[in-house]
């Protein structure tokens, strides 16, 4: 509505800008509206061996192929999660590729696409940045046997949930203000990814005192509207004393 898209439009054809593309932070069918929009030079999406089903996900990611809009990638370590995985789990990967990083896998994977043409990997530290070139200084794309180590990694890592909260929000409003899905959603993350540092810096940083699990007076009003049959209050019980344990 506000011309954005001509003004670029305008810029490109003066030359100013090379490739004109959008970056997307949305469900998959918003996505689908803008793709088709116009004929892109790019897009840049959240995709990862976790996240096929998030956002874009894998059916953007397929949608980008057969409208040939080359893709940027973001979140290809899912904020730096698939850099450090559970032992049990982790173990599986080195068997493998003994020498190569966990981060390795993730990066691997997503380059392996053949749409794919720029991989983003947030770093903090030179060795992150060494590790990085290392993977993609003579890139070897995943093999069929990889491809099927992390999908069998990545159904490892999703079977670990807590509970099955799908985020629908039926037991919302809750009346003594706990954000029910909220609490599920950061409780279920440590689950998967037993990554203690990561939970916490989201419980404390994300998770308002007023809407944790802390507050919950037991009511039962929730666990009326639930699909998944959860049971809430005793699950919300266990979100406490899991992240009070942390914090300890």
């Amino acid at each position: 509505d506000l011309g954005v898209i001509e003004y670029l439009e305008e810029e490109k054809a003066k030359g100013r800008i090379k490739f004109l593309g959008f970056s997307f932070h949305d469900e998959y069918d918003v996505f689908e509206e803008i793709i088709n929009y116009k004929d892109w030079d790019f897009c840049q999406i959240q995709l990862n061996y976790m996240d096929t089903l998030e956002q874009a996900g894998m059916k953007g990611y397929n949608l980008t192929v057969e409208k040939n809009v080359p893709v940027v990638i973001l979140e290809p370590i899912k904020g730096g999660l698939l850099a450090s995985l559970p032992e049990a789990i982790d173990s599986k990967l080195k068997a493998l590729r003994p020498d190569e990083s966990t981060a390795s896998w993730a990066l691997r994977w997503v380059a392996s696409l053949p749409n794919v043409k720029v991989v983003l990997s947030g770093m903090s530290s030179e060795d992150q940045l060494s590790d990085n070139l290392k993977t993609f200084t003579d890139f070897e794309p995943c093999s069929e046997s990889e491809n099927a180590a992390i999908e069998n990694v990545a159904a490892e890592l999703k079977a670990r949930v807590y509970n099955g909260c799908t985020g629908c929000r039926y037991c919302m409003p809750c009346p003594a203000g706990v954000n029910i899905p909220e609490n599920f959603s950061k409780w279920n993350r440590y689950g998967v990814y037993q990554n203690a540092g990561d939970a916490l810096w989201q419980w404390n940083n994300q998770m308002p005192e007023a809407e944790r699990a802390c507050n919950c007076v037991q009511c039962g009003a929730c666990e009326t509207h639930c699909p998944q049959k959860i049971s809430i209050r005793e699950d919300l019980m266990r979100v406490t004393k899991t992240f009070g344990d942390l914090a300890k």
